[in-house]
């Protein structure tokens, strides 16, 4: 087994990282104090689906709840619950996350009893037909079938109902030409109403590889012994290699692309997208989230006050810009609510004041986005769940935790001249996809 060891920022120990002969990471934090999170990252989310299984990730995230050989469906959650926990898991683009955050208990009853809970349902998932639900027509108006399909094709009716949703869909589908981040990762009605236990246990035994799962452990507890606790639980038996990752990241649009769609609403709901750069080039990153935090982040960003606050005409009602980080390439997204009739103008307007940002950064704009970064660093190492999700995103998405270090000496070294020179490369107008939504009528 393979043991290195990060010096990770605000904490009064060194994180260890132990990979073993299998693949399977164990990582382990120090945080003093009564609350422990334990947690498992799987690298597969959207990235891996097709036109044919989109939302299988999401699904199986569900389906993951559903009980083991050792314990049926729901005595996971009705265990730990009743013990302080809270259970969750989330599925994105690059990743699966499962996570227990609890109380240690007395002689760290409930920390040995979430482990075991834990590594249980990461290794031996049953996912039996009657939970799922049988497949059927989705067109068909007399199912009312409550089991955990029906579940999720609700999630997605009622997120496509959502203006921002339709917007944001819009945009991302538009940015990418074959990636499969341009598919919402939710997945559709119609696959998911289709798709079968085998379908879902075959994706299951191909990307839930020991390989594949980073598990991160949080909290005040002897390394050792947790050490050897995970590894006794985490029985993986014989599983496959994952399939070697051959996705080839997509390049910006070359010429601008502007997109309207209608819907049934009062205002109109606008999005700028452009596609940025890797989270491992952490450098330009955070050039490019300082960038979101001055153009559009709070009352005091420059979209805020040029546009809304010191504004003669009513054209917007929200606007804010925000930097999302992926693996293959970030997203760096303008968002805004506006006036119907102001649609054209909006644009325009929108359009000059990201232009502004390539040549004329304030040296009093650059710190005040690099003050607002390292406090929300420093904000992410106040609870262990916190720690849990930064150090799980730094392995699975940048596959390297050692950045984390780097990244409070990358904020003090930018410069406004940086920062002007990313905004050049990255925010060309003509990279841009423009989608609109606005009233039927």
């Amino acid at each position: 087994m393979k043991e290195t060891s990060v010096k990770y920022p605000f904490l009064s120990r060194d994180v260890k990282i132990y990979e073993q002969d299998n693949g399977h990471k164990i990582i382990l934090a120090y945080k003093e104090g009564g609350m422990v999170n334990v947690s498992s990252w799987v690298k597969t989310g959207s990235i891996n689906e097709n036109d044919k299984n989109n939302g299988i990730s999401h699904f199986l995230e569900h389906l993951m709840f559903k009980g083991t050989h050792k314990h049926k469906a729901g005595e996971f959650d009705h265990i730990l619950e009743a013990r302080g926990a809270i259970v969750n898991a989330a599925t994105w683009k690059d990743y699966t996350f499962y996570y227990v955050t609890l109380p240690k208990g007395e002689n760290n009853e409930n920390f040995n009893l979430a482990i075991e809970l834990h590594a249980d349902m990461m290794t031996d998932p049953v996912i039996p037909d009657y939970e799922m639900g049988a497949p059927f027509d989705v067109n068909d108006k007399n199912v009312s079938d409550k089991r955990e399909r029906h579940v999720v094709i609700e999630e997605i009716r009622m997120r496509k109902d959502q203006p921002w949703t339709k917007v944001y869909n819009a945009t991302n589908n538009a940015m990418y030409t074959s990636h499969p981040y341009k598919r919402d990762v939710i997945g559709t009605p119609e696959i998911i109403s289709q798709v079968s236990q085998e379908e879902i246990m075959n994706y299951y035994r191909t990307f839930y590889s020991p390989k594949n799962v980073t598990t991160i452990v949080v909290g005040e507890f002897d390394f050792d012994e947790v050490l050897e606790k995970v590894k006794k639980e985490f029985n993986w038996g014989e599983r496959p290699e994952p399939p070697e990752r051959n996705i080839q990241p997509d390049k910006p649009v070359q010429n601008t692309v502007y997109i309207e769609n209608k819907a049934n609403i009062n205002s109109s709901f606008m999005m700028f997208g452009y596609l940025g750069v890797p989270a491992c080039d952490l450098r330009n990153l955070i050039a490019l989230e300082m960038l979101s935090i001055i153009l559009g982040e709070g009352t005091s960003s420059r979209l805020y006050v040029n546009l809304v606050e010191n504004s003669d005409e009513h054209i917007f009602n929200m606007i804010d810009a925000e930097n999302y980080s992926f693996r293959d390439g970030s997203n760096f997204f303008v968002q805004a609510n506006i006036n119907p009739e102001y649609k054209d103008k909006a644009i325009d307007l929108i359009k000059s004041e990201i232009e502004k940002l390539k040549d004329g950064i304030t040296e009093r704009e650059l710190n005040k986005a690099r003050k607002k970064l390292k406090s929300r660093f420093a904000c992410e190492v106040e609870t262990v769940s916190e720690i849990g999700e930064t150090i799980g995103y730094y392995m699975t998405v940048c596959d390297d935790l050692a950045l984390a270090e780097e990244y409070i000496p990358i904020c003090d070294s930018l410069t406004t001249k940086d920062l002007e020179e990313t905004a050049k490369k990255y925010l060309d107008i003509n990279n841009a996809v423009i989608s609109v939504l606005v009233p039927e009528k």
